[in-house]
């Protein structure tokens, strides 16, 4: 029962990675809560088995005692998602309701310094194709 859990808990984290590389922000948010739940599969799935008792008693072995630090990470994991979630929310309505559209477009700004950058690496492809051919460096002047 163990594995089952483990395999859903990298199922939630494989769907939850895929919808968060989606360009529209229902998927994102998705995508996120899915993480969210993934986390807390998996530190449910670490805390040991259901229905051992956390604290030991004087007749309990010390074999069957559970660790409580997983299950208080997992409440922890489920309030800051919830959060998350929330928020993020709020961030894709407040851009639904300015442009209508759920897509994330591209920045302007980041396309502009991708041009600067792929002819920067142009030309000094160039220039080191320059100079091999010619077997000398390019500003040596003679």
């Amino acid at each position: 029962m163990s594995l089952a859990l483990a395999v859903c808990a990298a199922t939630l984290f494989g769907c939850g990675t895929y919808l968060l590389l989606q360009r529209t922000l229902t998927r994102v948010i998705l995508g996120i809560a899915l993480l969210g739940h993934g986390t807390v599969l998996l530190l449910q799935v670490a805390g040991g088995r259901a229905g051992a008792p956390p604290l030991m008693s004087p007749d309990t072995p010390g074999s069957a005692v559970v660790d409580p630090l997983p299950h208080a990470l997992a409440l922890t994991a489920i309030v800051i998602t919830f959060g998350v979630t929330a928020f993020l929310l709020a961030l894709a309505y407040r851009s639904w309701s300015l442009t209508q559209d759920d897509e994330v477009r591209d920045d302007l700004e980041d396309r502009l310094v991708a041009r600067r950058i792929d002819a920067e690496i142009e030309r000094s492809q160039a220039a080191a194709e320059r100079e091999r051919s010619d077997g000398r460096p390019e500003g040596d002047g003679s």
